[in-house]
């Protein structure tokens, strides 16, 4: 399999999500200098959710972004609304102590409720459904499911047969179905939010690359063009954020994942694939991840690796995936592939902070699961700002872990890895 560089451009990737935006967005570049209370680089998901959150609170904002509005992972993402807020709270305990991984573990499920309510609460229209399942290929798979269905009644067990009632597939032996979890048009969301932030008064800059940040007690970001001083600067960049802070360059590694969208399925392929119109994950470490669109797409996403990198031969390779588990799609037509990069962190934990103790603060490393932990994260950032750090303390006490190897070998080692737990995912 021969990889290469993902192509890409100032604006959209070709998505699905890009050919079906209800608008397009074109807001100016940066020019001049202008004085706000807080400017958000990176307008993401991250970057949106906390400019809506700071707007609420009464704050003048402006959101810098270097492309487009979710131009980032947030518009190339699966679009599954899954809650958990990182990867096993408790395994900071020794750092946040109990009190602080109930806490955590409790935003695992206000972040979901935050984008129920901001939909309602905006109109906005990102064609949101309710429903997920967990599917396993493995016993162990299983045992975990009944494990967790014993400590949370939103999980409801189903069993070969009754799996098949969701996902039509041969290929799982169970999994769980919540009614809670689910789907949307993640472009979509994010461009609503922005709309929504910018009608409360935030001034929103597209097309503008910040090239350094001033830091003190009133930093300031810069562009080539301008420049823009705050009592904050709040970083939302993410795997996109490239070298400009070089502290977080370290302790963020861009990892690939691909999807791609099938022409709409017929009554008779939906019956043949996916029953119900939930959103679907398999257990493994390299998962699959797929649901339809509102047009009855297929939106079939994996084939993640730490390389940076993307087979050339990308949607020959996803399309066998899909027809894996989906053998009647064989000669169903492709419409649209594409790739992005999310941000993966040592300890798979969302990692928020400031930089040199100062009021720049950041947020990064989401590790491939993002659309509602970003939304917590805006309402953590958010207060922070407003005087109550209790949240974003106890998020700042986990110790956020650099990429071992440096730039030269941390890849290569994380390739490794990952090869190691796509064997054990085979076992």
């Amino acid at each position: 399999m021969f990889l290469k560089s993902t192509t890409e451009t100032k604006e959209h990737a070709p998505s699905y999500y890009a050919a079906s935006v209800n608008w397009q967005t074109d807001y100016p570049q940066l020019e001049g200098d202008l004085n706000v209370d807080v400017v958000i680089v990176g307008a993401g998901f991250s970057g949106v959710a906390t400019a809506v959150e700071l707007c609420e609170r009464g704050y003048k904002v402006a959101l810098v972004e270097s492309n487009r509005i979710g131009w980032g992972a947030t518009g190339r993402n699966g679009g599954q609304i899954i809650g958990g807020y990182g990867s096993d709270p408790s395994a900071f305990s020794s750092s946040i102590g109990s009190e602080g991984v109930k806490i955590v573990e409790s935003m695992g499920s206000e972040c979901v409720q935050i984008i129920k309510e901001r939909i309602e609460k905006y109109n906005i229209d990102c064609d949101l459904k309710w429903g997920y399942c967990e599917v396993g290929l493995k016993k162990r798979h299983l045992k975990s499911y009944r494990e967790w269905a014993a400590e949370d009644s939103a999980i409801q067990i189903l069993d070969q047969n009754e799996i098949k009632e969701y996902v039509n597939s041969d290929l799982y032996l169970g999994g769980y179905y919540r009614e809670d979890w689910g789907h949307i048009q993640p472009l979509n969301l994010c461009i609503g939010e922005a709309k929504a932030a910018e009608v409360m008064g935030a001034k929103i800059f597209e097309q503008t690359q910040i090239t350094r940040i001033t830091y003190g007690e009133n930093p300031a970001v810069h562009t080539d063009k301008g420049s823009i001083r705050a009592n904050h600067v709040i970083l939302c960049g993410n795997a996109y954020m490239g070298n400009l802070v070089p502290y977080l360059d370290a302790r963020v590694l861009p990892a690939t994942s691909c999807i791609i969208a099938t022409e709409p399925l017929s009554d008779e392929q939906l019956q043949q694939t996916m029953v119900r119109d939930v959103a679907v994950c398999d257990s493994r470490t390299a998962l699959d991840y797929y649901r339809l669109s509102a047009d009855k797409r297929l939106l079939f996403g994996g084939l993640s690796n730490y390389t940076g990198l993307e087979p050339s031969n990308v949607q020959a390779i996803m399309h066998a995936k899909m027809t894996k588990v989906f053998p009647s799609l064989k000669n169903t037509r492709i419409d649209y592939s594409w790739s992005g990069s999310m941000g993966i962190s040592v300890r798979r934990m969302p990692q928020i902070g400031r930089i040199k103790n100062s009021n720049v603060l950041y947020i990064s490393g989401y590790s491939g699961h993002g659309v509602a932990p970003t939304h917590m994260t805006g309402r953590i950032l958010a207060e922070a700002v407003d005087g109550d750090t209790h949240r974003f303390d106890i998020m700042n006490k986990m110790f956020h872990l650099p990429w071992p190897g440096g730039k030269l070998l941390r890849r290569p080692a994380m390739a490794v890895g990952m090869m190691w737990y796509k064997m054990l995912d085979v076992i």
